[in-house]
């Protein structure tokens, strides 16, 4: 039992370590808080300010803010703080979401060729390289203009495609961790290539990985912001903040400034907190690992 906790208080420590460094960077926890709160805001905001926005009112079309609708109204009459909730939920969960399958498809693809090495990996990388030689964005139009426009759809569109980068990372990682002792054992034991990329590939890349992801997160919201702002995002009465932007920069050369500033702010905040919050992880998993 002593022998146990003491193998297990070091790895306790390096995570405390690395947590301290996460809380010691000023701008990664003021990136946790810009995103709890709009997180909040979207998400459980509408359970105390409840607004119609299936229904249009043309009665209230442009309305500046005020009473009764804090953000003004928008050209059809929607409340547009309602509206920013709605379209931040859309945001915010097409960026989770893309930016998680992004970075567990590129993971398993770079975590496979960069083990394999070889011709498998020749061949791996070479569909990767071709991938990304095409623009991102173009890609996106495209089948976003060929298919019916979705949540569920912009999560794969944007996934399908935002992989190539996590996978080049992993495959870098992989190479190097493929030839360290305990790989090399464990594949003497008649490990197979499967349980080493299980077992000591991925996890020995999670720094990479986690602080990767969020990165991956800030893109799709940006991806999805430039899709709706062409307007290729989803369809109404369903709203996201790309589309609002675009919305509003049209209004507000009539003077409707409220319709432009609001959704814009939300992106660039959402944007700055994964980014910071990502360099926060990065500082934290390298003492992490320095210390190893």
């Amino acid at each position: 039992m002593t022998v146990s906790s003491q193998e297990k208080d070091p790895v306790r420590s390096l995570w405390r370590q690395g947590l301290g460094v996460f809380a010691e960077n000023r701008l990664a926890l003021v990136g946790v808080g810009i995103f709890v709160l709009l997180a909040g805001l979207c998400f459980l905001g509408p359970l105390f300010y409840h607004t119609d926005q299936v229904h249009t009112d043309l009665t209230k079309v442009h309305l500046a803010p005020g009473a009764g609708h804090p953000l003004g109204t928008d050209g059809v009459g929607y409340d547009q703080l309602g509206r920013l909730m709605l379209g931040g939920q859309t945001s915010i969960i097409v960026g989770l979401a893309a930016g998680i399958l992004a970075t567990a498809v590129g993971t398993i693809w770079g975590a496979i060729a960069g083990f394999a090495g070889g011709w498998v990996d020749s061949a791996m990388m070479r569909v990767v390289d071709a991938m990304m030689s095409i623009p991102a964005l173009f890609l996106f139009m495209l089948l976003a203009a060929i298919v019916t426009p979705s949540v569920s759809m912009l999560i794969i569109i944007i996934g399908a495609f935002a992989w190539l980068g996590p996978a080049r990372l992993v495959r870098g990682e992989a190479l190097t961790l493929r030839s360290r002792e305990y790989v090399q054992a464990m594949r003497a034991m008649g490990g197979t290539g499967g349980r080493a990329v299980r077992r000591h590939i991925v996890p020995n890349a999670i720094g990479t990985v986690i602080v990767n992801a969020t990165f991956q997160v800030a893109d799709a919201i940006l991806y999805v912001a430039y899709l709706s702002f062409l307007g290729l995002g989803v369809p109404p009465p369903a709203a996201n903040w790309g589309g609002m932007l675009s919305d509003g920069l049209e209004a507000t050369y009539s003077g409707y400034w409220w319709l432009l500033y609001p959704p814009g702010i939300a992106i660039i905040l959402i944007v700055l907190a994964f980014n910071f919050i990502g360099d926060g992880l990065r500082d934290a998993f390298e003492v992490r690992l320095r210390r190893r």
